[in-house]
């Protein structure tokens, strides 16, 4: 019991501080010796012959069965059932003092007593249990606190309410055979039964039988929060409970779903101080407790009917929401392919036209359907694709060339488009992940994909969109690849080469580059270009050889710089790297200056005498002209 307060008044009469520290220190042995009771030394402790599971020393006393104990009042106001009052009288032989005249007390505190205990709750638990399906770790927690007991008279069930101090102020008796019902006379409505936590939400219900069966429905990390039950639809405790605790911020109505509940909520929510926030939580059934008793019967474990929010919202201040690292919870990345495809992000997987994406994707996709591998990729269980192409046909490409992989068709789905375009915005991608359980997701192409309203040139547009994708990707754990093309700015960074906003790159957390190996045409090469979560991979090679079809190589030795340039396999020469750079340069009728393709093949780490040789080389495909000082050249038409 906290002795905080200075003075402490009851009835017509009241206790000083100093009064009740005397009764708390008071020797617990001595007294009941005097009350004329039984004890047995056990060592340092005693027994009371009374409760044998209880040992006394000095003025502290424990009961084992209940795993509670305390100071002398509450020892003498549990077991003797006095009031608080009665019992510092009886520890100190003491009176108390009339109270002051401006500290008028109820009268009815000094009435209230605690009904006699039935050692054994025995009754009440199998009621508890049995009858209302409260779980037994949620009943045994308020047991053991004495919040709940067994009357020994009629084995009525008593729910217990006590003020901040925890001295008992309210108790409600509960029938365990037949519809009886009734507060001890006394109680103080203002002390309802009621757990206090530290947390800033505070859930109210009519009942504690509803309020228990709501901690059984949504047990997990539940003692952090406070719970109230209000003992009808009065709001007498409420407003105590919210006077006493200045810190709650939020409050959950959890009232029936009836129009008695309805009535009360709307009068409640009137009452309520300002500042705080009210929403208020409808069950399915009737009240919580005919939710727990049907529990079996609700599948998907929606035990709402409906959550109703901002009935009451404080007024509105402009603050920034800060999030403390401290609070922010670890998480360890999932791998569909370590490192290169991480479950619950985006990964972009991008090259020139015809280089190996899409057999690339559709190889990912079947291995994912029959639980197959890639190199370096652990095992798992089959499981769901999506796959969208805005390129090919289902039926004359995608599924000959999955059938060729083999994958499991079953397996692979596609979001119907045909009333409807797919963009990457839509919320359909959310919802058939969510319905199909699909684990990987790949939509080709990107530009596909974008929305007719979207320029994907625009960093201001790309952003917020991509930003919802990834929201999704984390939500729902689903590994998201998008198939993008290169632009043509060759001899460029490969980090440049990606088609549209350079924010594609910056959202992905994960980015792929595919491409094909000059001097070896049917070789592919798969270089991790961006990783964000790991080391980046080695490259691995695939061969798409015309006989004999599709066949993984391994770790390939090759920059994505290189892989850009076709300067890579085979160790080409630097003048035909030249050579394929101006080529690529002055592709699509551009016509550029002397000093500019040489800065791009710099870039690419060819020198200027190198780029004249191979424009030397390539006389019959390149024209020349003067313009001032400075020589321009394009491709013959």
């Amino acid at each position: 019991m906290n002795n905080s307060t200075t003075e402490r008044e009851v009835s017509t009469m009241y206790y000083t501080q100093e009064q009740i520290d005397r009764a708390n220190q008071a020797d617990l042995v001595s007294f009941l010796q005097g009350q004329g009771e039984q004890l047995t030394r056990a060592g340092q402790e005693y027994r009371w012959k009374r409760h044998d599971s209880l040992t006394i020393r000095g003025n502290k006393w424990y009961r084992h069965s209940q795993s509670k104990g305390g100071a002398p009042i509450d020892f003498v106001m549990e077991f003797f059932g006095k009031s608080f009052t009665e019992a510092v009288e009886l520890l100190t032989g003491e009176k108390g003092a009339a109270p002051p005249p401006d500290r008028p007390s109820p009268a009815s505190f000094s009435d209230f007593r605690l009904p006699p205990r039935n050692p054994d709750n025995r009754i009440v638990r199998n009621y508890l249990t049995a009858v209302r399906r409260i779980d037994e770790d949620v009943s045994g927690f308020f047991f053991s606190t004495g919040d709940i007991y067994e009357e020994a008279a009629h084995h009525n069930a008593v729910f217990v309410g006590r003020d901040e101090d925890g001295v008992p102020r309210y108790a409600h008796q509960r029938g365990t055979a037949g519809n009886f019902r009734l507060d001890v006379k006394g109680s103080d409505k203002a002390f309802n039964f009621c757990y206090r936590g530290d947390g800033e939400r505070l859930f109210v219900f009519e009942a504690p039988i509803d309020l228990l069966s709501f901690l059984c429905l949504f047990k997990k990390d539940w003692q952090k929060q406070s719970y109230l039950a209000l003992g009808g639809v009065g709001d007498k405790a409420l407003m105590r409970f919210l006077s006493d605790r200045p810190n709650i911020k939020t409050v959950c109505l959890c009232l029936d779903s009836d129009q008695a509940g309805n009535d009360a909520c709307s009068r409640l929510v009137e009452l309520m101080p300002e500042g705080l926030t009210v929403h208020r939580l409808i069950p399915l059934f009737k009240d919580w407790n005919e939710v727990q008793t049907r529990r079996n019967e609700i599948t998907d474990g929606k035990y709402l009917r409906e959550a109703v929010y901002g009935l009451k919202e404080p007024p509105q201040e402009e603050t920034v929401e800060i999030i403390r690292m401290s609070e922010v919870d670890t998480q360890t990345v999932e791998w569909l392919w370590k490192p290169y495809i991480p479950f619950g992000k985006v990964t972009i997987v991008q090259g020139n036209p015809g280089e190996g994406k899409t057999t690339f994707a559709l190889r990912l996709a079947a291995a994912c359907t029959t639980g197959g591998t890639l190199p370096g990729m652990k095992p798992m269980q089959p499981f769901q694709v999506i796959y969208q192409t805005a390129e090919d046909g289902l039926g004359d490409t995608v599924k000959p060339r999955l059938i060729e992989a083999a994958a499991d068709l079953d397996r692979v789905l596609v979001i119907d488009e045909a009333k409807r375009e797919l963009t990457l915005s839509d919320e359909r991608i959310e919802k058939a992940i969510i319905q199909n359980g699909a684990r990987l997701i790949i939509l080709d192409p990107i530009q596909a994909y974008m929305g007719d309203k979207a320029d994907m040139n625009k960093a201001n547009e790309v952003r917020p969109i991509f930003r919802r994708l990834a929201e999704v990707a984390e939500r729902t754990g689903c590994a998201v690849i998008l198939i993008g093309h290169l632009n043509k700015a060759a001899g460029g960074q490969s980090a440049y080469r990606g088609l549209g906003s350079i924010d594609f790159r910056a959202a992905a957390r994960s980015v792929l580059l595919i491409g094909r190996v000059k001097r070896e045409p049917n070789v592919r090469v798969i270089i991790h270009d961006k990783s964000s979560l790991a080391p980046e991979g080695k490259p691995v090679a695939f061969c798409l050889d015309p006989e004999t079809g599709f066949e993984w190589i391994g770790e390939y030795d090759i920059t994505a710089d290189e892989l850009l340039s076709g300067a890579g396999g085979n160790n080409a020469t630097k003048t035909e790297q030249a050579e394929k750079l101006i080529l690529d340069l002055l592709a699509d009728g551009k016509e550029l200056a002397s000093e500019d393709i040489e800065k791009a093949a710099a870039d690419a780490g060819i020198s200027a005498r190198t780029v004249r040789a191979a424009k030397k080389n390539l006389d019959g495909r390149i024209t020349s002209k003067r313009i001032g000082a400075a020589w321009y050249h394009a491709l013959k038409k």
